[in-house]
C-alpha cells in the first residue's frame, strides 16, 4: 500500500509541475520540430526550455496570468539556426568597413573606397572590403593603382571575400617593407607585373600577413562593438548559435561579453591548432564553458580557395595550368598538431577544399584516430568543397563531419567549371552523395566569406540554383538535397558537431528553448521561393531577443 501511495504521489507531483505556467506559448502555428514525430502547431516554453510541442490545445494548458502568447497565424517555427562555420568578429568589424561585396565592375570598386577614404582620419588603414573579381567583365585581379589613384595617405588592405586573397597600395607595401626582390613566404603568392615583376598589390594566403602583421590591432572596446554588431545581425537573421573559426582575442571578447551577460548568441569558439598545447592547459584550468559560451576546439588549414587558385587539387587548374593549388601549412608540422591536439582529447576541424586537400586530410585524421585509439573525437572538415569520388563514403565509415556551406555553391557555380573542368564539379559541394553515403552534414555561411542569411543557404542546397540566374534547374543538379535534410544540417547536425546535441537543435520538452519563427511556412513553398522567407522573431533561451519591426 505504501508502494502505491509513493507512486501515486510522485505521478500527482509530476502533473502538478507539468501544469505550472509557460512563460511564452507559440500557437495557432507550423512547427518543425527535427524529430520523427511530425509537424505539431504549438510550442510552450518555461525557465528557458521546451515543455511542450504539441497542438494549441495542449499548450494553452500552461497559459497563466504572466504567460506571453504569439499567434503565429499559419507561420513555420523552427529550431534556431546554428552556423557551424563563422568569422564572426571579422563580420562584426565588416559591418562598419568599405563594403566590396557587390561592387560590380572596377569602377565601382574604386568609387567605393574613396568614398570610404573621405570620411576618415588622415593616415586611417582602411580593410575589411569582401570584393569578388569574378564579377567584373574579364574577371581581372585589381591593381594597387586602382587604390592609390584614390586613397591618399591612407594604407589599405581588403580582402577578396574568399579571405585567401588581398589587395593593397603602395602606401602598405611600403609599410611592410614589399618589393620585387621580395621573396613569396611559404604558403603564399605575392602577384607580380609579368613584365617587371614589380608587386601588383595582390598578395594570396600567407603573404598576406607581410602586410597584415603591420595593420593596428583593435582595442578591446572596438572589439567590443564588433561583437554587439554582430550579435544583431544574427539575431536578425534567426542565428541562435555560431561556431566560430576565430583566435584568442576573439575568445577572450567572447569571454568578457559572458561576463557582463551581454552575449546574446551561443558561441563555441575555435582557436588556431598550432595553439593547441595552450588550449589544452586553458581547458585544464577552466573546463569548456557553458551552453552560452564553449570552447575546446582548434581550426587548421590545408590550403587556399577555389577562387584564388591556391585550393591543392590533384590536377592542375584548367584555366591556370601553371599550378595546382598549394599547401599554406607544412604537411609534416599540420600531421603532427592534429594528432597532438587529438591526443590531448580536443576537437579537431581543419580546413580542406581542393580534393588532393581532403584526401590528405582523410588519411591524416585516420592516422590520428589509430594512434590514439578509440573516442568520440567528432573530427570536422571544413568546406569539403571538391571531393574524389574515394573520398566520399570515407566521411561515413571513418566518422568524419563535412562541414560545408551551401551558399558557396550558388555563388562558385557561376565560374567554378572554368577553373576544375566538367568532370570535377560533379563532386563538388556533393551535398547530396555525401549524404547518400550516410555522412552527416553541418551547414553554416562562412561569414564573411558568404551572407550569414540560413535562409539562402537553404535555398542554395534545395536548388542549387546560382546567384546570376543562369541555372534555374539547379548548378549540378544531381547534388540537391530535401528541404528537411538542408534544415538538420542548420539545426540538429550543428548541434551535433558541437557536442551539444543533447540541449540544441530540435525542439522537443526539455530542450533549450531557441527557436525562430519565419514569415513563410517553407515546408509548402516551391524551393525557388524559400529564399523570399524573411525571419519575424528569434528566440534564444525562452527570450524573443529579436521581433520584426513590423510584427
Amino acid at each position: 500500500m505504501k508502494r502505491v501511495m509513493l507512486l501515486a504521489l510522485v505521478v500527482v507531483c509530476g502533473c502538478a509541475e507539468d501544469r505550472q505556467p509557460a512563460d511564452l506559448l507559440l500557437v495557432n502555428g507550423v512547427v518543425w520540430t527535427g524529430a520523427a514525430d511530425g509537424t505539431p502547431g504549438a510550442v510552450a516554453i518555461r525557465d528557458g526550455r521546451i515543455i511542450l510541442a504539441g497542438s494549441a490545445r495542449e499548450a494553452r494548458r500552461y497559459r497563466g496570468p504572466r504567460t506571453r502568447e504569439i499567434d503565429l497565424a499559419g507561420r513555420l517555427v523552427v529550431p534556431g539556426f546554428i552556423d557551424s562555420h563563422t568569422h564572426f568578429m571579422d563580420g562584426g568589424f565588416q559591418l562598419a568597413s568599405v563594403d566590396l561585396r557587390d561592387a560590380a565592375t572596377p569602377a565601382e570598386f574604386t568609387r567605393r573606397i574613396a568614398a570610404f577614404a573621405r570620411g576618415l582620419p588622415a593616415g586611417r588603414w582602411i580593410t575589411g572590403g569582401n570584393w569578388d573579381h569574378e564579377l567584373w567583365p574579364g574577371a581581372p585581379l585589381p591593381r594597387r593603382e586602382w587604390i592609390d589613384s584614390v586613397a591618399g595617405d591612407h594604407p589599405v588592405s581588403v580582402s577578396r571575400l574568399d579571405g585567401h586573397m588581398a589587395v593593397v597600395n603602395t602606401v602598405a607595401l611600403r609599410l611592410a617593407g614589399i618589393t620585387a626582390a621580395t621573396p613569396d613566404p611559404p604558403g603564399g603568392t605575392i602577384v607580380r607585373d609579368p613584365a617587371t615583376g614589380v608587386p601588383t598589390g595582390v598578395l594570396k594566403d600567407e603573404a598576406m600577413w607581410l602586410v597584415g602583421r603591420h595593420i593596428p590591432a583593435p582595442s578591446a572596446a572596438e572589439r567590443d562593438e564588433a561583437l554587439q554588431r554582430a550579435q544583431a545581425h544574427a539575431l536578425s537573421h534567426g542565428v541562435t548559435m555560431i561556431e566560430d573559426m576565430g583566435s584568442w582575442a576573439d575568445l577572450e571578447t567572447y569571454r568578457r561579453a559572458r561576463s557582463r551577460d551581454s552575449l546574446r548568441v551561443r558561441v563555441y569558439a575555435f582557436v588556431p591548432v598550432a595553439t593547441w598545447k595552450q588550449l589544452a592547459a586553458f581547458v585544464k584550468e577552466h573546463g569548456r564553458g557553458d551552453d552560452r559560451l564553449r570552447w575546446g576546439g582548434v581550426k587548421g588549414f590545408v590550403d587556399g580557395s577555389l577562387g584564388s587558385t591556391t585550393a591543392w587539387f590533384h590536377q592542375p587548374y584548367q584555366d591556370a595550368p601553371e599550378t595546382s593549388g598549394l599547401m599554406v601549412t607544412d604537411t609534416a608540422e599540420l600531421r603532427a598538431q592534429i594528432q597532438a591536439a587529438d591526443a590531448a582529447g580536443l576537437q579537431v576541424v581543419v580546413h580542406a577544399i581542393g580534393d588532393r586537400a581532403n584526401d590528405w586530410l582523410l588519411d591524416a585524421f585516420a592516422d590520428a584516430a589509430a594512434a590514439n585509439g578509440d573516442r568520440d573525437r567528432r573530427f570536422r572538415i571544413e568546406h569539403a568543397q571538391h571531393l574524389t569520388a574515394a573520398a566520399i563514403p570515407r566521411f561515413a565509415t571513418q566518422q568524419v563531419i563535412a562541414s560545408m556551406q551551401p551558399y558557396h555553391a550558388a555563388d562558385d557555380g557561376r565560374w567554378a567549371e572554368k577553373r576544375v573542368g566538367p568532370e570535377r564539379i560533379r563532386t563538388t559541394y556533393a551535398f547530396r552523395s555525401l549524404l547518400d553515403a550516410h555522412a552527416r552534414l553541418a551547414f553554416g555561411s562562412d561569414w564573411t566569406v558568404a551572407p550569414l542569411n540560413p535562409i539562402l543557404g537553404l535555398h542554395a542546397a534545395v536548388t542549387r540554383q546560382t546567384i546570376d540566374g543562369a541555372n534555374p534547374d539547379g548548378w549540378v543538379p544531381e547534388q540537391k538535397i530535401p528541404l528537411d535534410a538542408a534544415l538538420r544540417a542548420y539545426t540538429a547536425d550543428g548541434a551535433y558537431a558541437a557536442f551539444l546535441e543533447d540541449r540544441l537543435g530540435k525542439l522537443e520538452p526539455g530542450m533549450l528553448a531557441d527557436l525562430v519563427v519565419l514569415s513563410r511556412n517553407l515546408l509548402t513553398l516551391e524551393p525557388a521561393a524559400i529564399r523570399t522567407a524573411s525571419v519575424d522573431y528569434t528566440i534564444v533561451a525562452g527570450d524573443v531577443v529579436y521581433q520584426r519591426a513590423d510584427r
